[in-house]
């Protein structure tokens, strides 16, 4: 009843009388539990199904939610053991905004711990599965979320990014995943991880549903100091535009850093993609940058986020909110809470950003950091005074399954064609990644960012360069549906 399908036809389905908004629910509600034991894209999925009607496209149209937003009177684990029996007393405004449209939601999604990871293996209910292969990961920290539409059980969810945790899943999954401008979605009663790098996201299958949904979302929120004001524009009206002569540029250090042959075949086929954006007079050109600030992206990214989520996580001591060990003391009771709800990474990660956040550390770790974070802004700023936008593939294909494997490791491809995608978190750019091909029977993307609050601009570029690849509304190893 409901797997494929994009929205468009499921609003004209539900218009047209032919299935009503429950029967949507209990079909993706079914699907979803029959895929937990392969994939395990959810921590939860709920049994009852609450429309609150709408007006909006969205209205009655079911969707999945990352668990690290909080949802009054639905458990929300962060997936995480320290809040694995967490359930919140407010609504983040995303989930507020949904509702108030009419969207009804299906499941809470497993996450990487606290967003705290790249591969989806660290949720605290076990490992999500790529729905292509499930012997390889699909991708963090917002990996349910990928899955569940990648599987075609949602036409739409929502995630968070904070270096990549929506854009790199999406295109490990074969879908479309978007980060708009910082402070575009509200972030109130999303689970803090690296504050001045968090960014709402959301995935579909084709750009239009973008669209749909970031239309609902963006807006400015009282309860959020960082949002935006809205620009008071349908991002869905503005996808017909031209978009002959508009200005792209590659980094050229990134597609040559690769070394192996399967991403040898994803540059190959972005470069093909290339020359067909040119065909449609779109103009991209290559572009060098400094590859030492290339190399500095995952060391940035971790110290800026480690030392940011040690102090947003500070509260996880077990006497606010969440699961509480016994202990002789208030300091015993924390030193056991923290200890016992917490991964190794998780524990890894704040012992980190302490050390980083030590006085005699700040200057030469943290201050370095944001001043070598500054220096690539600054750079890319630059370039978008020039160009409309950076296209880049979102990296290579989803690798397989190795829970022993150390999820923080450093090299040479990893950190550049694997880890720019972190440019869009430094600078707070809108930034999509969209299908672009196969490579080992499994998808890749190609990933669009561009300059600040040009949000609009993005979406449209990215909705025709999609039409240009011609891979639109696939499910997980399906046929094109679109």
């Amino acid at each position: 009843m409901i797997m494929g399908k994009n929205i468009d036809e499921l609003r004209q389905e539900l218009d047209e009388g032919v299935v009503n908004a429950c029967d949507l629910f209990n079909s993706a509600m079914e699907a979803s539990s029959k895929s937990q034991e392969s994939v395990n894209a959810f921590v939860s999925i709920m049994d009852k199904c609450e429309c609150s009607g709408g007006s909006s496209v969205l209205s009655g149209i079911p969707y999945a939610l990352k668990d690290n937003f909080s949802t009054s009177g639905i458990l929300t684990t962060g997936s995480s053991n320290i809040l694995k029996d967490y359930v919140p007393v407010f609504d983040s405004t995303v989930y507020k905004k949904l509702k108030e449209a009419g969207a009804i939601l299906i499941g809470k999604t497993v996450l990487d711990e606290l967003a705290m990871g790249g591969s989806g293996l660290t949720g605290h209910t076990g490992i999500v599965r790529n729905p292509w292969d499930t012997t390889r990961i699909s991708g963090g920290s917002s990996a349910g979320s990928a899955a569940s539409v990648s599987l075609g059980i949602v036409p739409f969810s929502i995630g968070s990014d904070t270096g990549d945790s929506v854009r790199k899943p999406a295109s490990l999954c074969g879908i479309v995943g978007f980060k708009p401008t910082y402070g575009r979605i509200s972030r109130f009663g999303l689970f803090p991880f690296a504050s001045s790098l968090d960014h709402v996201g959301i995935f579909a299958r084709n750009v239009k549903d973008i669209t749909y949904v970031t239309d609902v979302l963006k807006g400015y929120d009282e309860l959020d100091m960082t949002s935006l004001p809205d620009e008071d524009i349908k991002y869905v009206d503005t996808l017909d535009k031209d978009i002959k002569e508009k200005k792209l540029f590659y980094i050229k250090e990134i597609v040559e850093s690769v070394s192996t042959e399967e991403n040898k075949e994803v540059i190959k086929i972005f470069k093909e993609n290339i020359d067909k954006f040119r065909s449609e007079g779109v103009i991209v050109e290559e572009v060098s940058f400094d590859k030492k600030l290339l190399e500095c992206l995952y060391p940035i990214y971790f110290i800026i986020s480690c030392a940011e989520a040690t102090s947003n996580n500070s509260n996880l001591t077990g006497f606010i909110f969440g699961s509480r060990e016994q202990g002789n003391s208030p300091r015993e009771v924390m030193f056991n809470t923290r200890t016992k709800g917490f991964s190794e990474m998780i524990k890894r990660r704040f012992i980190t950003g302490s050390y980083i956040l030590q006085r005699e550390n700040q200057e030469r770790l943290f201050l370095n950091a944001k001043r070598a974070r500054r220096m690539i802004v600054e750079k890319m700023n630059l370039l978008f005074k020039e160009y409309d936008g950076l296209i880049l593939p979102a990296g290579g294909i989803a690798p397989k399954i190795n829970p022993d494997e150390e999820t923080d490791r450093l090299g040479s491809d990893y950190l550049l064609l694997d880890n720019h995608l972190a440019i869009g978190n430094f600078g707070g750019y809108p930034s999509i990644t969209f299908p672009m091909g196969y490579v080992s029977n499994m998808p890749v993307g190609i990933n669009l960012t561009c300059p600040q609050r040009e949000d609009a601009s993005c979406l449209n570029i990215a909705f025709k360069l999609e039409s240009v690849i011609g891979i639109k509304d696939v499910c997980a190893g399906g046929e094109n549906i679109g």
